[in-house]
């Protein structure tokens, strides 16, 4: 006849063995680890660049050169992307998926804005390989201050010889003359 000690060492043994194989991996069903996000080896380094993540759209009504906020009717904010990539001899076949945001500005008349952005595929030496550009519509609903899309495209390009490892997938807005020259003089958005 066992002893009441017995029984709870052999009960606190029980427990620690089943917490020791509970987070072993190789038990089926039991203590499986978190999947991680597998790694791309076939896409580049996704990047916004960080100076064309935001734009400026003015109203046309106002006075030509007067660059000034009161005057912005939307801006554009490149707010995300995420990009799956396939190789195919050396041409990058790349899928996007880009999360663009509309914010009404002052000068803001309507719901609807249409924005322009590219994708561009970089070398090493910040050479530009090839690049394609695409515009979004975003219709903000009324009395809303800002609205989204995620905007799917798809894009190849040759990677000229050069391995992934020296290459870049860059995306920004495509900047109007005015929003290049508004955001001389007004930093922030």
């Amino acid at each position: 006849m066992r002893s009441g000690r017995s029984y709870a060492a052999a009960a606190l043994v029980a427990v620690f063995a089943g917490a020791l194989l509970a987070s072993c991996s190789w038990v089926p069903f039991i203590g499986k680890k978190k999947e991680e996000k597998p790694i791309n080896p076939a896409c580049p380094i996704t990047v916004i660049l960080h100076p064309l993540a935001n734009t400026a759209v003015f109203n046309p009504t106002a006075p030509p050169g007067d660059l000034k906020p009161l005057n912005v009717a939307w801006y554009g904010i490149y707010s995300d992307i995420q990009a799956t990539c396939t190789m195919s001899g050396s041409t990058l076949h790349a899928s996007l998926d880009n999360v663009i945001v509309a914010e009404r500005g002052p000068a803001a008349r309507g719901n609807d804005v249409d924005l322009n952005y590219f994708v561009a595929l970089t070398g090493a030496d910040q050479s530009v390989l090839g690049k394609k550009s695409f515009s979004v519509h975003i219709t903000v609903p009324d009395k809303e201050k800002r609205a989204g899309v995620n905007d799917h495209v798809e894009v190849a390009f040759s990677t000229g010889g050069q391995p992934l490892s020296n290459l870049n997938i860059t995306v920004g807005f495509q900047e109007s003359p005015q929003a290049i020259e508004f955001y001389k003089n007004f930093r922030g958005r």
